[in-house]
């Protein structure tokens, strides 16, 4: 039992470093497009080469997990991030940037699949909502932590040899003068590694998949993509990672451009904040579905990411400011509701139906790298707009979902009644 509680542990630690891995891309993009003179369409496949890796990963991966085992796959997935951000720190040019990317994708999305039933068998079923619940705010806190230590560092690293610490000196050899920013991925590196080294001399427990989770073989996925149900809801997850990478990675280079705010500063805390709110909009989402049918809690913040979004677009300056964070706020119930809701509209193959719903982050890549390409044709403010239509999708799913089964919820007349 006690080995148990170490592994949820290490479930929640690899949470943490899998969110300050993925979501630090906003806060780059201007640097990355300053640094190496692109373009939005050129800028927009650096989330595309990462998220794309979810679309060849997140089925392929419940597969290598059945054919081997949870550990192995972790410790080979950290590996291959530390190397691809060790390649990018040794070789920093876009060509390159793409590569890596896609190689640090490719380990977090087999982190993804393997680290959730984990979480299930080491906590135990019975607090499995809650562990989930407590893996989430580690991801938000990573996800708000990475934009400003990004921040510190592209600040704080001289190149005249008068570092405040012996650390920063060490990053300032290791990276090119004017590209501060690199130092991160010897940051992730380093990170990878360590995690590949402590998965390596961690006791996993043995346990057993119910066969709901179980992955299935390449069969049940083929008659699963013959269900509309599942193809709809898989446009659902599409569209829910389109919308917030697509203002999380372009908010800060929007911010830039529209209202000259400086985004090695201003822009990364604004990130910061947008991940920060969507982590704290989780917990009120807890304790809204507790009162209210899931549909309704959707509809609601669905429509009040609309408001953010049109707010941070059309809004002055200082509206920008707080609409986009705010926008992260009603973006929090999204994801979680969406995937319960398409679980409980499908009465077996869970595990597989959750490999096809998590192969819907890729619309992190497609919509990011449409967002870039319009970006360039009609400017940056028009090309968001596109989110517009994710989220008019989202409601309109929540208005045609029916599920088998309905949110448990607290009948406020009978606890009255029996009070």
């Amino acid at each position: 039992m006690k080995n148990n509680y170490y592994t949820v542990g290490l479930v929640f630690l690899t949470f943490f470093v899998i969110s300050f891995l993925t979501n630090i891309m906003g806060p780059l993009i201007p640097d990355i497009i300053n640094s190496f003179k692109l373009s939005l369409g050129m800028a927009g496949f650096l989330p595309f080469s990462f998220f794309a890796a979810y679309g060849v990963m997140s089925t392929s991966a419940g597969v290598l997990i059945e054919k081997y085992n949870e550990k192995i796959v972790m410790i080979f997935s950290f590996l291959l991030a530390a190397f691809g951000s060790l390649l990018f720190g040794l070789f920093p040019v876009y060509n390159m940037a793409l590569l890596s990317l896609f190689l640090i994708g490719i380990g977090m999305a087999s982190l993804q699949v393997a680290i959730n039933p984990l979480l299930r068998v080491s906590g135990g079923e019975k607090h499995f909502a809650f562990n989930s619940v407590m893996a989430q705010l580690f991801f938000g806190l990573a996800s708000f932590l990475s934009p400003l230590a990004y921040s510190y560092l592209v600040i704080n690293i001289k190149h005249d040899g008068n570092n405040s610490s012996r650390f920063l000196e060490t990053l300032s050899k290791l990276v090119p003068e004017n590209l501060n920013w690199v130092s991160l991925y010897w940051i992730f590196a380093i990170t990878a590694l360590a995690m590949a080294v402590i998965i390596l001399f961690f006791k996993f427990p043995k346990f057993e998949l119910d066969e709901t989770e179980k992955t299935g073989s390449w069969a049940v996925y083929k008659d699963l993509v013959k269900d509309k149900t599942v193809i709809l809801f898989f446009f659902g997850t599409f569209a829910y990672v389109g919308t917030e990478q697509g203002i999380a990675n372009w908010m800060s280079k929007f911010l830039s451009d529209y209202h000259g705010y400086d985004p090695q500063t201003i822009g990364a805390e604004v990130v910061a904040y947008f991940w920060g709110l969507l982590t704290a909009g989780c917990l009120l989402g807890l304790l809204l579905l507790k009162f209210f049918d899931s549909r309704n809690v959707l509809k609601v913040f669905t429509i009040g990411a609309i408001v953010c979004l049109t707010f941070a677009l059309f809004g002055t300056a200082e509206m920008a400011l707080y609409a986009f964070p705010l926008s992260g706020f009603a973006l929090s119930v999204l994801w979680s509701v969406i995937f319960s809701l398409a679980l409980n509209s499908l009465e077996s193959n869970h595990g597989a139906f959750s490999g096809i719903l998590c192969t819907g982050i890729v619309g992190g890549a497609v919509m990011s790298l449409i967002i870039g390409k319009l970006g360039d044709l009609i400017g940056l403010r028009y090309a968001m707009t596109l989110l517009y239509f994710a989220l008019g999708y989202i409601l309109w799913l929540s208005f045609w979902a029916k599920p088998l089964i309905n949110n448990a919820t607290i009948d406020l007349k009978k606890v009255k009644e029996n009070q």
